[in-house]
């Protein structure tokens, strides 16, 4: 990790959970770290608990069913710290509800957050990298059901459809990578279930508390951890899908 020493990773999601957790690993890494999010006051709280740390965290507030947010957030970046050298694509929303009786406002929240903020911030990245001839990394945090559907619940909506879109769009950016030729890694994370605040917000009957205690779950810091491997490997080294399972998880 020494390399990554003093550059600049963006997080989105980075308010709570899974992203919290990655912001952390990094700034403790020495990265300076821009994390955002709507609630920029918990991003804040987490920068109380890291002075000390080798690097620098930057709370900035984004709302990324808004593309001039997204592309301001990468003007400040460029304006204040050079660029973007490693990208986490975290953020993600479930509108629970069955595919055929949700509503369209939720079907399309799911596409901004889960789909279409992941390829602008991509594009932007990537040309961030380019710009600077920097072998940089991007990070799409998907999930198990981006590789295959699980049992019905009438809950899920859009969701896996979202999730196989990150893995397409995955890998469709590393062969553009290639094509370009370019040395910058992406890698796909995909969890199954984590011990956050996505699940428990849903508010549907099968993420209650109690049942929640009866499933097998992971803690945000696993997922953080595979960022850092991932992050950490050899520059001739790209992982390129990465799936974390708790022990005893059925779906």
């Amino acid at each position: 990790m020494e390399r990554w020493v003093g550059k600049v990773a963006l997080v989105t999601g980075a308010s709570a959970g899974i992203g919290a957790a990655i912001t952390e690993n990094l700034v403790k890494d020495g990265l300076k770290v821009v994390a955002v999010a709507r609630r920029v006051e918990r991003i804040e709280e987490i920068n109380e608990k890291l002075k000390g740390a080798k690097g620098e965290l930057h709370a900035k507030r984004c709302d990324l069913t808004k593309e001039e947010d997204i592309l301001e957030v990468f003007r400040w970046i460029k304006e204040n710290l050079g660029g973007v050298d490693v990208l986490v694509n975290n953020a993600g929303m479930l509108v629970p509800g069955p595919l055929t009786g949700g509503e369209t406002e939720g079907f399309k929240r799911m596409l901004d957050i889960n789909v279409l903020a992941v390829a602008i911030a991509t594009r932007e990245a990537v040309r961030s990298m380019k710009e600077r001839q920097i072998p940089g990394h991007i990070f799409n945090i998907n999930s198990v059901a981006g590789h295959y559907i699980g049992s019905p619940n009438n809950v899920v909506s859009l969701y896996p459809a979202t999730k196989f879109a990150v893995t397409a769009m995955s890998e469709v950016t590393r062969k553009e990578l290639v094509l370009a030729g370019t040395r910058i890694k992406i890698t796909s994370i995909s969890p199954g279930g984590v011990k956050t605040e996505f699940i428990s917000s849903t508010g549907v009957e099968v993420f209650t508390p109690e049942r929640l205690k009866s499933i097998p779950l992971l803690n945000p810091e696993d997922v953080a951890n595979a960022v850092s491997y991932a992050l950490g490997t050899p520059e001739h080294v790209q992982v390129c899908e990465l799936t974390i399972r708790p022990v005893g998880e059925s779906f």
